[in-house]
């Protein structure tokens, strides 16, 4: 290896890292319920090259330790061809971005230099911008670096999509405000100032914008609501921008209105870039694990449509991490928000919400920081459910390759935390080789179990060359939850969209031709999103189902941290309406309940952000449910 390519370590060569330390502090009555009906809708690999006679020590300014070469994927039996006893997968999905009208590239800036957030991806997310109860699509883009703009290009930017109701789309983002450029990352809607239409909240390496949405018109106010975020000081004492990727809408503080948690990734501007390579001589994409790393930030909501910045207060100032998910659930059931935050080459946080804006971080006694080898992973994309219908959630993390899937179900109790059940749940073979980024609990098959789909792609497209096993592109995942805690792996079953390798990044799920199943929305690194259809398959039984949206009480208009449980055929389902997870990305507000052969529901049960509860007669299945606090 030359001295240039010694200069740092690359996940490419040495898959385990140093972990590092953990910073220290390391009623009201029930509401009066409307209940309306809205479509109605009749039921019709390879793992990583082992890198023989590689030993190396690394030296870095937080450790030094000696990297074992990567054995062979573990659990290798798991990975298999699918067991006979498998039913027909009931569904397929199906390309259909050409005919949705979904024209748009994504612009990383690349000019030869390869920077780090070139091959970071952005997001997309699923929302009604113009309130006509059809879905809407908006794709943040990236943008070309100062300096290096081809001559005569149109400045890059980012974009809305308006749904038609059918399946299509088409851009309004020039008359609606959102045509904004700059170099985003990911993108978030939610409601923050009580008017009942969704505002975005767009992340960003060059800083944050937030879009208020006014009867369907885009303003930006970032600067006069104080939500720009915040900034770091190089050495010479020069500020630059904090460099953002998720976030979450929630009522932190539980004042009735939403704030925002930010999750931000490393200290890097084009200057700072560091020298990687996989050959010794040809630049490579650097990865994070040299670069100091940033905390999260909380925004707290003044309800007058401006900010505070919270994250002293919070406790959040000197944790720093290297964030890319966030995903939120109340853990100890005391009807505040928590936070499941994936790091990049460092331990995972817990944020334990201790009430009045103060976060707890107890990611290493929950035992979700590290590994079951005591490794911090590359996590990325995030989300969480209640996918064994008992009432406990499940976290679910992607990681890079050579590191599979992380699943860790929460127990709760006088010692509660968390325990790796990935290898239990089916997910270690299969995940091993994959590089993951979107990570997404649905029920795609609508038969009462949840399922997992992952977004994969390499950082690095010349990984083939040095690794031959390796691949920039690879094909999304889907696996089907057998109802037992342990889920199947039917990408192979899962029609022609799932065939097709992609260098994706975000993934979304939504509703898009009001068939009553879930679509998925796919962005890719460097090209145009891909958006796949679910359809019943050819041979699939009618399964029923049940969409409930949520309509609450202003501020909070989106009843977000709103809690619904429904029982059909004697098993009951939780969802939780929230914002954040899977990466960079944000799926559909409406909750969407598989009940498969059910034809009735049981019961149905929400609990309001202010903890009241309405119990909900429902007249029948196969229909969307407006229900209104």
């Amino acid at each position: 290896m030359t001295p240039a390519a010694s200069r740092t370590r690359s996940r490419f060569f040495f898959p385990s890292f140093c972990p590092l330390p953990l910073p220290v502090p390391c009623l009201s009555p029930p509401p009066c319920l409307r209940v309306s009906v809205v479509n109605s809708v009749s039921p019709s690999r390879s793992p990583l090259p082992r890198l023989a006679a590689i030993a190396l020590v690394l030296a870095s300014a937080s450790c030094t330790r000696t990297v074992e070469p990567p054995g062979p994927a573990p659990a290798a039996k798991e990975s298999a061809a699918q067991p006979p006893s498998e039913e027909p997968l009931a569904i397929r999905y199906t390309d259909v971005t050409a005919a949705s009208g979904l024209r748009f590239q994504h612009v990383t800036g690349a000019h030869g230099a390869k920077l780090l957030p070139e091959t970071m991806g952005s997001g997309g997310a699923f929302l009604d911008h113009d309130g006509d109860g059809i879905l809407d699509v908006f794709l943040v883009n990236s943008c070309w670096w100062p300096g290096h703009e081809p001559p005569g290009a149109p400045r890059p930017s980012c974009a809305l999509f308006r749904g038609r109701g059918d399946g299509t789309f088409e851009d309004v983002s020039a008359s609606t405000g959102a045509a904004v450029s700059l170099y985003g990352m990911g993108c978030f809607p939610a409601d923050y100032d009580g008017d009942s239409d969704v505002d975005v909240y767009i992340t960003a390496v060059t800083g944050n914008v937030l879009l208020r949405n006014d009867a369907g018109r885009f303003t930006d106010v970032t600067e006069r609501a104080g939500a720009r975020g915040g900034v770091w000081k190089d050495r010479n004492g020069k500020e630059h921008p904090e460099w953002s990727t998720a976030a979450a809408w929630a009522d932190a503080d539980l004042d009735g209105d939403l704030d925002l948690l930010i999750a931000n990734y490393v200290q890097w501007t084009p200057e700072t870039e560091i020298f990687t390579t996989l050959d010794g001589v040809t630049k490579a994409f650097t990865t994070p694990d040299r670069y100091p790393g940033l905390p999260c930030r909380l925004l707290l909501n003044r309800g007058d449509g401006s900010f505070a910045d919270g994250t002293e207060a919070a406790g959040l100032a000197p944790i720093e991490g290297k964030a890319l998910g966030i995903a939120v659930w109340d853990f100890d059931s005391n009807q505040l928000p928590d936070f499941v935050v994936a790091n990049d080459t460092q331990p995972n946080f817990f944020f334990l919400n201790r009430g009045s804006g103060r976060l707890e971080e107890a990611g290493l006694t929950a035992g979700i920081a590290y590994d079951d080898t005591g490794r911090a992973r590359a996590g990325m994309g995030i989300d969480i459910t209640d996918f064994a219908s008992d009432g406990t959630p499940a976290v679910a993390i992607g990681n890079f390759s050579d590191e599979p899937m992380s699943l860790h179900r929460w127990e709760p109790g006088e010692t509660a935390g968390f325990t790796s059940i990935a290898s239990r749940a089916g997910l270690v073979g299969p995940t091993y080789s994959s590089l993951t980024f979107g990570v997404l609990f649905l029920d795609a098959d609508l038969d009462g179990n949840i399922d997992l789909a992952i977004a994969n792609g390499h950082i690095e497209p010349d990984i083939a060359r040095v690794f031959p096993h390796q691949s920039y592109a690879q094909k999304p995942q889907l696996f089907t939850g057998r109802g037992d805690g342990t889920f199947a792996e039917r990408t192979s079953d899962a029609g022609p969209g799932f065939q097709v390798p992609l260098v994706a990044r975000g993934l979304a799920a939504g509703d898009v031709d009001r068939d009553g199943d879930l679509d998925l929305l796919f962005t890719t690194n460097g090209g145009p999103p891909v958006l796949l259809r679910n359809d019943p398959s050819e041979s699939a039984k009618p399964r029923s189902y049940l969409r409930i949206q949520l309509r609450g009480k202003p501020p909070n208009t989106g009843a977000i941290g709103a809690v619904v449980r429904l029982t059909a055929g004697g098993k009951t389902q939780t969802r939780v309406s929230r914002t954040g997870s899977s990466y960079l990305s944000q799926s559909e507000p409406a909750l969407t309940f598989g009940l498969g052969e059910a034809r009735a529901v049981e019961k149905l049960l929400v609990r309001w952000p202010g903890g009241a509860e309405t119990s909900v007669e429902v007249p029948g299945v196969d229909r969307t449910l407006e229900i209104i606090e």
